[in-house]
């Protein structure tokens, strides 16, 4: 199999986000960064339906060249190739990123045949347009399911689990095919020694990437309001009794 993963360098979570003067981009001064957590079980996926089919798995992002970082984790557990699409400046708009993943994807699989599978995120972990990856297969022509909890190959086919509110949704999908991965259909793994010298060894491909800007504008970012708790004691040992069921007589789950 060929398989291709398209991941995204976010903030690492946990972190203060701070915004730009102008409310246009986040403040990225005092930031770590990784791989956003849809596309790192993206990148699990791939590594395992490569160990249980054979093949290879490339990795690819678009962003700037520190996420060669991310590109190089991606092997490190498993990808056997990278390709790094370098931009300058601010995130492109979801129409202009997969535009020129579109364009790479043709120029890749013009040299080495066909991927079978290309494989998202089900949506960034900063942005969460929910476009790049639909936006690409529409493109290329190939059927797709977001939200992916289970990918199963067989027969050339993928078949693709989610979840509904009914239950759950199986999906069987000619390849070659698209499909975003949610985060929780697996457990990335940690890299190895040996992941970790072979991702220092590995050549990542740099292909400039050619894409008109979208018709999408952002007009500004928003920082949700910090919530603030409070934690009140309502007693300690025995005297709390009282206190205690005051407080669930209060919220109606006494009889």
């Amino acid at each position: 199999m060929r398989i291709l993963v398209c991941v995204k360098r976010v903030p690492a979570p946990g972190a203060r986000i701070n915004l730009t003067a102008d409310a246009q981009a986040i403040d990225t001064a005092h930031l770590g960064f990784t791989t956003s957590p849809h596309e790192e079980c993206a990148v699990e996926a791939a590594v395992q339906l490569v160990e249980g089919h054979g093949g290879e798995a490339t990795v690819l992002t678009l962003g700037p060249v520190e996420a060669e970082e991310q590109l190089r984790y991606a092997v490190s557990v498993g990808m056997t190739a990278a390709v790094l699409l370098p931009i300058d400046g601010a995130d492109w708009d979801p129409q202009r990123t997969a535009a020129a993943i579109t364009e790479v994807v043709r120029r890749l699989e013009a040299a080495d045949g066909p991927f079978d599978l290309i494989l998202f995120g089900n949506e960034s972990a900063d942005a969460g347009n929910f476009q790049v990856g639909i936006r690409v297969a529409h493109a290329l022509g190939r059927p797709m399911v977001n939200g992916a909890k289970g990918i199963a190959i067989s027969e050339g086919a993928v078949h693709v689990r989610r979840e509904a509110d009914a239950g759950q949704e199986t999906y069987e999908l000619p390849l070659p095919a698209a499909v975003g991965v949610k985060e929780g259909i697996n457990l990335p793994r940690y890299p190895t020694m040996k992941g970790r010298l072979a991702s220092k060894r590995v050549e990542v491909e740099r292909m400039e990437p050619d894409a008109e800007t979208g018709g999408l504008r952002m007009v500004r970012l928003q920082r949700p309001a910090e919530r603030a708790s409070t934690t009140v004691i309502l007693g300690r040992g025995p005297d709390a009794a009282p206190a205690v069921v005051d407080l669930l007589d209060e919220l109606g789950v006494l009889a």
